[in-house]
């Protein structure tokens, strides 16, 4: 019985001492890492997105170059301007947004053309002698009529003053001929696209001015209602006549009411007149240059004795030639 008791305490020793082996192998030695079939183990990454070459190009940074090839137009005016003068409007806009364009300025406007520099261009907008003082919005529109520039600019009166003229009985009752107011109409609104003129401008005569732009004009002390479209030289008769700048003959004819007339267009708007001339030297159609002598002094038509009427008409309106011509003087 004790040999039994024995044999069994044996028994139980050894299966103890095989569990805690057991244990100890299962939770204390480390647990191998399983090798990956394809060797060392890396974990997962995002996969490179490769872009197509046109979107590569559209997030890269424009070059210098690309970003200064498009300029901003600039503009200049003046802030104010007279009565029967003109605003000159210059543009400097490479990217010709402004080309077939206008300005306009208290009711009119003026077509915008290229100047003779590349990537300028500039209009001529009148005021008339007649418009109200005051302050006026000047704005530049495109060809299709979108305003590109707008800027404030004060119509000043230049308090221009009153002349009195003795109109005789023989010059009192003069009419003009079947076309004639017509023709000289036509003239001041001629607007040719093609550039005659540079500046400056010349005086036609080299003689004094004995009436200017702008006079009020009373006839025999009574108002008349009108006032002076030109500058009135105080020329002898016979004088020469000189063209003030470059252009086409558009009138040439001894007219009732005008007298001897010649017309020119310089382009672009502008034109000039020469009345009252005793002989003209140039024909309808004929170019002629600046200097270019194109008739002599008289005083035919509605004229009180010899003298030069000289009239310059830019889009349409009398203006002051003495804005395109310095240093005449007064009598």
């Amino acid at each position: 019985m004790s040999r039994f008791v024995g044999i069994l305490v044996a028994v139980l020793f050894a299966g103890g001492f095989w569990l805690a082996t057991a244990q100890t192998n299962r939770f204390d030695q480390p647990v191998p890492v399983p090798t990956h079939p394809m060797g060392s183990y890396q974990p997962p990454t995002t996969p490179e997105i490769e872009l197509a070459p046109e979107a590569t190009q559209a997030l890269s940074p424009a070059s210098p170059v690309e970003a200064s090839s498009v300029e901003t137009p600039v503009y200049k005016a003046a802030s104010s301007v007279k009565q029967g003068e003109v605003l000159r409007v210059t543009i400097t806009d490479p990217g010709g947004s402004v080309e077939g364009g206008k300005a306009y300025l208290a009711g009119r406007d003026a077509q915008v053309f290229k100047d003779s520099s590349e990537g300028r261009y500039f209009a001529l907008a009148s005021v008339d002698v007649y418009q109200k003082p005051g302050g006026y919005k000047l704005a530049v529109q495109n060809a299709k009529g979108e305003t590109l520039y707008t800027q404030p600019v004060e119509i000043i009166d230049p308090k221009y003053p009153t002349q009195n003229i003795r109109v005789t009985g023989s010059t009192a009752g003069l009419k003009p001929l079947p076309g004639e107011l017509e023709a000289v109409g036509a003239l001041k609104t001629r607007l040719t696209q093609t550039r005659f003129w540079e500046e400056p401008f010349i005086s036609p005569t080299t003689d004094c001015q004995n009436s200017l732009f702008g006079v009020k004009r009373l006839h025999n002390g009574k108002p008349s209602d009108d006032y002076h479209k030109g500058v009135d030289l105080k020329s002898p008769s016979g004088r020469p006549i000189r063209a003030t700048n470059a252009g086409v003959v558009v009138i040439s004819k001894m007219y009732r009411l005008h007298g001897g007339t010649v017309g020119l267009d310089h382009g672009q708007g502008v034109t000039s007149i020469y009345i009252h001339m005793s002989k003209m030297l140039v024909k309808e159609g004929d170019s002629v240059k600046k200097g270019d002598i194109i008739g002599h002094v008289g005083s035919t038509g509605f004229a009180t004795g010899p003298h030069l009427h000289w009239g310059l008409y830019v889009s349409g309106i009398p203006v002051n030639p003495h804005q395109f011509v310095s240093g005449v003087p007064r009598c």
